[in-house]
C-alpha cells in the first residue's frame, strides 16, 4: 500500500536537490496522485488561499511563488505534497552558484505600472503584440545615454540578453517617452539580433512604441542578444534624467550615462525605487566624464539617474 509519500526514486531526488522549481514541483504532485483542485482544496482546509490556476502556473513554469504569501502557501503545500521541508522552497530564491534564477513574479505588474499615467501607454501598447513580454526572463539589460556639450541629450544604445520561457518568443516590446511632444521622432537603428516591427507614435501622449523583431522565433531555454539605439535630432532634448522602468525583474542591469568632457553636471543622482518599497537616492560624483550604476536581481520597479548642469555666469 502506497503511504502518500513521494517516490524515493534517483530522479525524483536530483530535481528537489537541484531542480528547476517547475519541473520538481510537477513530479512532486505526480507522485502525490492528487489534482490541482484536490491539492487546493487541501491548502483551503489549512487556512491557505491559492487558485488551481495558480498552482498550474507554477508547475507548468509560468509563474512562480515570489510574494511572502505565496511562499508561505508553499511551505504549506510542501506538508501536503509529503515532500521534505524547505525542499521545494530551497529552489527559489536569488540566484545560487548552480546558476537559478527567479524568472517572474506570481502577478507581473500591468505594462503601465510605473509611468504616471498607465492607462495612455495600455491604450498605446494595444497596437502592438505583447503577447511574449512575461515569457522572456531579462538576465542582463545594459543601457547607455550620450549627452552632448550642450547639455542635449543625443543618443541612447541598449543591450540585452533575453531568454525564452516558452517556445516562441519572437520580439520585444519598447516603449519610449518623449518629453518635448512636438520634437522629431528619435532615430532606431537595429545594431545586432533584431530588427524594427510595428510602431505606434502618441505625440500627445509624448510616447513612442515599438516592436523589435527577433531574427527567428525562440525555442524554451533558448537565448538571444539583442542591441539596438536611438538617435535624436535637432532640435535636440535637454538631457537632466534617465530611468528604465522594469514591469518584470532583470538579474543584471548597468546604467552608464556619459557627458562631454567639457560640461559635467554640477550634482548628479542615482535612484532606485522597487514596487511597494521607498525610493533610495545616493549622490553620485561623475568619474571622468561618465557614471554608472549597476542593479541585480532588481524590480519590478524603476533605476536611473537624474542631474542638475552648472549655472552659467551671464
Amino acid at each position: 500500500m502506497k503511504s502518500g509519500r513521494a517516490e524515493s526514486r534517483p530522479e525524483f531526488e536530483r530535481l528537489l536537490r537541484d531542480g528547476p522549481f517547475a519541473d520538481a514541483l510537477r513530479e512532486a504532485i505526480r507522485a502525490r496522485g492528487l489534482s490541482l483542485e484536490r491539492l487546493r482544496d487541501h491548502l483551503r482546509a489549512r487556512g491557505v488561499s491559492i487558485t488551481a490556476a495558480t498552482l498550474s502556473y507554477w508547475q507548468s513554469g509560468r509563474s512562480r511563488p515570489e510574494r511572502r504569501d505565496s511562499v508561505l502557501a508553499l511551505r504549506h503545500l510542501e506538508q501536503v505534497l509529503a515532500v521534505p521541508p524547505g525542499s521545494l522552497t530551497a529552489l527559489l530564491g536569488p540566484p545560487r552558484a548552480r546558476g537559478r534564477w527567479p524568472a517572474r513574479a506570481d502577478d507581473p505588474p500591468e505594462i503601465g505600472r510605473f509611468w504616471p499615467d498607465r492607462t495612455r501607454i495600455d491604450a498605446a501598447v494595444s497596437e502592438v503584440d505583447t503577447r511574449w513580454d512575461e515569457r522572456l526572463t531579462r538576465i542582463s539589460q545594459h543601457d547607455v545615454v550620450f549627452v552632448g556639450p550642450g547639455q542635449e541629450e543625443l543618443a541612447f544604445r541598449s543591450r540585452q540578453v533575453l531568454r525564452a520561457e516558452a517556445d516562441g518568443p519572437d520580439r520585444w516590446v519598447m516603449i519610449v517617452h518623449i518629453d518635448e511632444h512636438d520634437r522629431p521622432l528619435p532615430r532606431v537603428t537595429s545594431l545586432r539580433g533584431c530588427r524594427p516591427g510595428r510602431s505606434v507614435h502618441r505625440p500627445e501622449d509624448g510616447l513612442l512604441v515599438m516592436e523589435l523583431l527577433f531574427e527567428r522565433p525562440l525555442a524554451k531555454g533558448e537565448t538571444v542578444i539583442t542591441e539596438h539605439a536611438l538617435e535624436n535630432s535637432a532640435p535636440f532634448p535637454h538631457a537632466t534624467n534617465y530611468e528604465r522602468k522594469f514591469r518584470l525583474p532583470a538579474r543584471e542591469y548597468v546604467l552608464e550615462v556619459r557627458f562631454s568632457p567639457d560640461v559635467l553636471p554640477a550634482r548628479c543622482r542615482r535612484y532606485s525605487e522597487q514596487d511597494g518599497q521607498p525610493a533610495e537616492w545616493t549622490e553620485v560624483l561623475p568619474s571622468a566624464d561618465s557614471v554608472h550604476g549597476v542593479a541585480l536581481n532588481f524590480g519590478p520597479g524603476r533605476f536611473g539617474f537624474e542631474w542638475d548642469w552648472p549655472v552659467l555666469n551671464c
